[in-house]
């Protein structure tokens, strides 16, 4: 029987593989569903890896070996999955060292994400080097425990403005009735979030980014991530937002469109 599996260069991670990892906090990394061994925004993916390696570490791993250990993980999986691969450096945290990149690559069962309509907390958080999926981000889990310690189910952050920008490990769109509205602020752009971006010019659904300090004003609001495109937000802190089911409707048609691709080796 196929298991999930840890592994480290398209090995199998030993444990002196991950003992220097479980103190390591200076790595980036991406999260993708693979579905009868298959994915969906392999090259949103793969220019996520490369253009956070050269923010974090000045230089990135060819894509032909990511797509090897991508493929190589996969492989060695049920056919449908979670997945998720990390880059770092053997040289660790808290130096400057020339960096020594490796991927670590983990499967799991795969995931859909939770039911809505859900509420969230709002709190005012600033990520750190926001345009980069890295780890380490313990303020994400913190506010999460604070938010459903209130009586929520997740939380959501504000800048120093006052807007809106994402949750914890979401993007956040809005609906107007007619137009798709994304947040104009600083954020994690998910790679959910770009195919559904793509998918909807295609349909010819309007999209804008708009600086968002009242989401009451909206007549629909979702989450997503690599789990779903869409889940209903009916409210965020004292803000009621109305379910529209045509907004999240839109939104899955978008990502049902994009293609699914093989990490080909």
């Amino acid at each position: 029987m196929t298991s999930f599996v840890v592994q480290r260069n398209s090995r199998t991670a030993a444990e002196a593989d991950l003992a220097p990892l479980a103190f390591a906090g200076y790595a980036h990394l991406t999260a993708m569903q693979v579905r009868d061994r298959q994915v969906k925004g392999l090259d949103l993916h793969l220019e996520r890896l490369r253009t956070a390696s050269v923010e974090m570490f000045g230089t990135a791993l060819p894509d032909e070996q990511v797509l090897a250990d991508l493929g190589a993980a996969i492989d060695a999986s049920p056919a449908d999955a979670s997945l998720v691969a990390v880059v770092y450096s053997t040289a660790g945290e808290f130096t400057a060292a020339e960096p020594d990149l490796q991927t670590l690559v983990r499967t799991s069962p795969p995931a859909t994400g939770p039911q809505g309509p859900l509420a969230l907390a709002a709190y005012e958080h600033e990520r750190v080097v926001p345009a980069v999926k890295h780890v380490g981000e313990m303020a994400k889990t913190y506010y999460l425990r604070e938010a459903v310690r209130q009586g929520f189910d997740d939380a959501a952050f504000t800048d120093r403005h006052g807007r809106i920008s994402e949750a914890t490990i979401w993007n956040l769109a809005f609906w107007d009735g007619s137009s798709v509205i994304w947040p104009d602020a600083a954020y994690l752009v998910g790679i959910t979030m770009r195919i559904v971006q793509r998918q909807l010019e295609k349909l010819g659904v309007p999209q804008r980014f708009e600086e968002i300090t009242d989401p009451s004003r909206y007549s629909g609001a979702v989450v997503m991530n690599s789990w779903t495109p869409g889940i209903a937000v009916n409210r965020i802190g004292d803000a009621r937002i109305p379910g529209s089911a045509s907004f999240l409707d839109i939104l899955h048609r978008a990502y049902d469109a994009e293609p699914f691709t093989t990490c080909a080796r």
